[in-house]
Parts: C-alpha cells; sequence; structure tokens
C-alpha cells in the first residue's frame, strides 16, 4: 500500500516579508534536495491562502512513497538528513511532519 508524507507549515514571524522568504528558499533549496530522496516518487506542493480555524498554516507538501518500508528507507537516508538540516534553517519551529494511512471506514 502506498505511503504519504506530509509537511505541515505555519506561518513564519516576521509578516509578508519573511513568508515570501520562506517560499523563495523553500522552492529554491529545500524542494531541489527532498527530489533526492531514495525511494521518492513524487510530491505536491500546496499554498494555503486562508485558515478556518486551527493553526496558521500557510503551506503543505505530500510526499508520495511506494509503501511504509520505502519511507521509512526515506526517513533514514542521508538526502532526507540533508534536507532536514535545510529546513531547520529555513523554517525553524514550523514543521509538523506526520505519515498518512488511508482509513479504512
Amino acid at each position: 500500500m502506498a505511503a504519504t508524507l506530509l509537511a505541515l507549515y505555519k506561518r513564519p514571524e516576521g509578516g509578508d516579508e519573511a513568508l515570501q522568504t520562506f517560499w523563495q528558499r523553500y522552492r529554491d533549496e529545500h524542494m531541489p534536495l527532498i527530489e533526492k530522496v531514495p525511494g521518492l516518487r513524487g510530491t505536491k506542493v500546496w499554498n494555503v491562502p486562508k485558515r478556518f480555524a486551527g493553526e496558521d498554516l500557510v503551506a503543505m507538501c505530500e510526499m508520495y512513497f511506494d509503501d511504509e518500508a520505502a519511507l521509512d528507507a526515506a526517513m533514514a537516508s542521508d538526502e532526507m538528513r540533508v534536507a532536514g538540516r535545510n529546513l531547520r534553517e529555513i523554517a525553524p519551529g514550523l514543521l509538523t511532519l506526520v505519515a498518512l494511512e488511508e482509513s479504512g471506514s
């Protein structure tokens, strides 16, 4: 069964300028690093233009893997460690990272 890693990003402090800087560095620095992660089959990045409840989220990225084993291997990879270090620089304290599993309803 396919596995999805979901990254949720809160709004950075510093207003519109900080948000623009986040987006520029996210696209130009972080996503090229993520694309090198072994086993990654694709990504989809979302802008969050408004919220109705909960955290003030501004971005979301879905990362797709063939299965849970591929996701686990990716999380343990050197490439993911490099991407994680980069993210701690550009989005310190803003990330929530979760694995998704389809609900059997």
